[in-house]
This record gives structure tokens, C-alpha cells and sequence, in this order.
């Protein structure tokens, strides 16, 4: 089957994201429109594991859930950035860790529906102790919890982030198969 962008429309451009109405051509020849698809900037997310294995997340306000949620730390790339650096990077200023070890998880796409954006997933391993350093309108809990505990969480409704719950799978996984 194939698929062909006919015309494409900004509808707004912010900051992180642009909006567009897209026309494609269909496999059946008829075109179709598709709103709301949001070409934003990739990601990375680490889930940082302490010595002792207890794991490290971020509790922060999502303004479009309008709550505090539980996740772990991730951070927009800038072009052209490499996601390992880039996730270093945000994992000191979000937690005051310094991974010695990033190991790369998976490449996910977290809204297929209707968001190009792609988040690369990684596990952060021999940590030391950095220097957090949080933006200006950035507030962030340290929480820390054991990997049956934080699945436990994302069975009883607690855990909701999308990128959280396939790095806690994917250490799930990685721990059964050692």
C-alpha cells in the first residue's frame, strides 16, 4: 500500500511543536485529510538503576493531564543531538545523577496516531553523584522505588506515563532474561 502527502498546511507553530493539516492520497486512489499531526522534537528518557537496583523517577506537573506525575527523566533533543549525550545530560540536571553506564532500551513512538515524535529509551547504570540543575519553571520530586513496586504501580493505575511504563517493562525483561 502506499500512501502520498498531496498537500500539507501549518496550522500552528510553538515552541516544541507544529501543527499541520495534511492531505494524502489513499491506497484506493481517494484522498483523505488528517488533522492534528504534530511534528515535534524527539526525546530521550533514561531509567536510572542505583546500585542496590532500587530505580530512580521524577514526579512533575503535566500541564495537559493537569497533574503531578510519576516518570522517569527525559528531556526534548536538540537537532541533531546525540540522544545517549542528550539523556546524560538531563538525567544530572534532573536528578543529580551521573549515569557511568547508558545503555541503549529501544526507539518508541509514543502517539502514532497523530505525533511524529520519537523517544529514544535507555537504562543508566553505576551512578554518581552530579549536580541537579533544574530550568527556571522546572520542579521535580526525587522518588525512588523497587522495580516490583514500580510495576505494581502501573497495574494499580498510579504509573500512567507511556515512556515509563515500556522502560520498566523492557528492565523487566532485560532482569528475567539475565
Amino acid at each position: 500500500m502506499s500512501y502520498e502527502v498531496l498537500e500539507s498546511k501549518v496550522t500552528h507553530k510553538g515552541m516544541l511543536v507544529t501543527v499541520t493539516m495534511d492531505k494524502i492520497a489513499m491506497p484506493d486512489g481517494n484522498a483523505a485529510y488528517r488533522e492534528s499531526v504534530i511534528r515535534g522534537k524527539n526525546a530521550a528518557a533514561v531509567l536510572p538503576v542505583d546500585e542496590d537496583g532500587t530505580l530512580i523517577f521524577v514526579r512533575q506537573y503535566r500541564h495537559a493531564f493537569q497533574e503531578m506525575m510519576l516518570e522517569i527523566p527525559a528531556g526534548v533533543l536538540e537537532d541533531d543531538e546525540d540522544p545517549a549525550e542528550g539523556i546524560a545530560r538531563e538525567l544530572e540536571e534532573e536528578t543529580g545523577k551521573k549515569a557511568g553506564k547508558l545503555e541503549f532500551i529501544c526507539e518508541m513512538y509514543p502517539t502514532v496516531g497523530y505525533c511524529s515524535e520519537r523517544i529514544q529509551l535507555f537504562i543508566a547504570t553505576e551512578l554518581t553523584e552530579g549536580v541537579q540543575h533544574l530550568d527556571p519553571d522546572e520542579f521535580v520530586e526525587i522518588e525512588r522505588y523497587t522495580l516490583e513496586e514500580a510495576l505494581e504501580m502501573i497495574a494499580k493505575g498510579e504509573i500512567k506515563d507511556g515512556k515509563t511504563i515500556a522502560a520498566l517493562y523492557a528492565w523487566a525483561l532485560k532482569k528475567k532474561e539475565a
